[in-house]
């Protein structure tokens, strides 16, 4: 990005915040007033990756689950989209040994979650299990942990179990 370029992007986020106030830049003559062509340019580029999901194909995966599910992992698949969609909040942790359908229940989770428009970050400990998940990535990759501070977490978790 140039100088200008970053510039102007910075005074779009100003005219945002000012926006929500019921202000504009134009109320302070000193201001400079951003280019508005460029705000479609400087849009979220992660948030629209994460938006750009074919809905249909979605919608077909996330039908294919729900009639594939036994009555147990129904009644947790019911729960956690619920409470992404209805905007509540909640905990919730996963789990069983190898083979007892983890990933199909979280693909499930990623699908219905994604189709109704919504944004699904599937992060993991390990690079083998980030592939198993849609879009998934490791949890160095995604939020930029350093490496030295998911060994300590490890550390932790494994001293309290």
């Amino acid at each position: 990005m140039t100088d200008n370029e970053l510039k102007n992007l910075c005074l779009i986020e100003i005219e945002k915040i000012l926006n929500s106030n019921a202000r504009f830049l134009r109320d302070y003559q000193s201001m400079s007033y951003p280019e508005m062509h460029d705000v479609r340019f400087f849009q979220n580029k992660l948030i629209e990756e994460e938006l750009a999901y074919d809905t249909n194909e979605l919608s077909h995966t996330n039908l294919y689950t729900e009639q594939k599910m036994t009555h147990e992992q129904r009644l947790v698949f019911d729960e956690i989209p619920n409470t992404v969609i209805t905007d509540s909040s909640g905990f919730y942790f996963v789990y069983g040994y190898g083979g007892s359908s983890k990933t199909f229940i979280w693909n499930g989770f990623s699908s219905a979650i994604r189709f109704r428009g919504k944004i699904v970050l599937n992060v993991a400990f390990s690079g083998i299990a980030s592939l198993l998940l849609p879009s998934g990535k490791t949890l160095i990759l995604n939020f930029q942990y350093p490496l030295q501070l998911l060994m300590n977490l490890l550390a932790t978790s494994s001293m309290a179990v």
